[in-house]
């Protein structure tokens, strides 16, 4: 009997039923992520640690160096002027003329005060003040030394600085400014004799036939700014200030005096010093 192919192969449907089942299968699982697993770090590797950052501190900026100055005391204007540093409590430097020191016993009331003063530096402003013949007086230098020396010995003063009257002169060692060229021998004549000369680099200025300041205290910060941002100092961020005491005797000046006092004290970038603290004027 021949034999059929039939019996020896699956049928068409068990193909069917399987290829069925295995997409059924194969529709129920999600198809999975190779993940790669993290590099092993040998016991040989190195670590790199990132550098911290520093937190640079601000520099704090330098402080300009301020001298107040007053002259010709003492005089009416001088209690007011002392009282108004005392009470801001303010270094200031007096130069002193030698013969208002003994002109009455109210002038040299004050002058004992001055001395006990604190915050305080009394310098010399010559004996005679030339007797505002100013002319007269530079033309002979070996009589304008002598003028400061008595002022030096009758008051006692304890150090060399000196302003000449009438003349913004200075010598300060290597520092020499002259104003008016007729003056420069009797300058140089002080300084040989060991005198320290300090003139000004900006003055507040007054009304000889009133006695009042012409310029406000705001005007005077203002000022001050300006020298000192375009450089105008004898040296180089130290300013000092030429005021006359005697202008300050009466309520609206000293009031002027006492505001530019308390408007100075705001500004966090000056520094005010005594007149002995100016580079090479503490020195003797």
């Amino acid at each position: 009997m021949e034999s059929s192919d039939e019996g020896d192969q699956p049928s068409a449907a068990f193909y069917k039923a399987g290829l069925l089942v295995c997409i059924l299968v194969l529709s129920c699982h999600k198809p999975f992520k190779i993940v790669p697993s993290p590099p092993k770090i040998s016991k040989d590797s190195v670590l790199v640690k990132l550098p911290e950052k520093k937190q640079v501190p601000l520099k704090k900026s330098k402080k300009k160096k301020l001298y107040l100055t007053f002259d010709d005391g003492p005089n009416k204007g001088t209690k007011n002027v002392l009282h108004i540093m005392q009470d801001e409590q303010i270094p200031v430097t007096f130069f002193l003329v030698g013969e208002h020191v003994y002109a009455s016993t109210g002038q040299h009331a004050l002058w004992d005060s001055l001395q006990l003063a604190s915050q305080v530096e009394l310098c010399n402003h010559s004996f005679s003040h030339a007797h505002n013949h100013y002319e007269f007086y530079y033309q002979q230098p070996d009589s304008v030394v002598k003028d400061f020396q008595r002022s030096q010995d009758s008051l006692g003063l304890d150090n060399a600085i000196v302003r000449t009257p009438g003349r913004n002169i200075w010598r300060i060692d290597s520092l020499k400014f002259t104003d008016l060229k007729k003056s420069a021998a009797a300058a140089d004549s002080l300084q040989k004799a060991g005198f320290i000369v300090m003139g000004w680099d900006l003055e507040w200025h007054f009304d000889p036939k009133t006695m009042s300041v012409t310029t406000t205290a705001d005007k005077m910060i203002e000022a001050i700014d300006s020298t000192f941002s375009h450089q105008r100092t004898k040296h180089p961020d130290h300013l000092v200030l030429l005021a006359h005491d005697q202008v300050y005797a009466h309520s609206n000046d000293s009031f002027q005096l006492r505001q530019f006092i308390q408007l100075l004290k705001k500004k966090d970038d000056y520094e005010i010093l005594l007149a002995s603290g100016y580079p090479g004027a503490g020195k003797q």
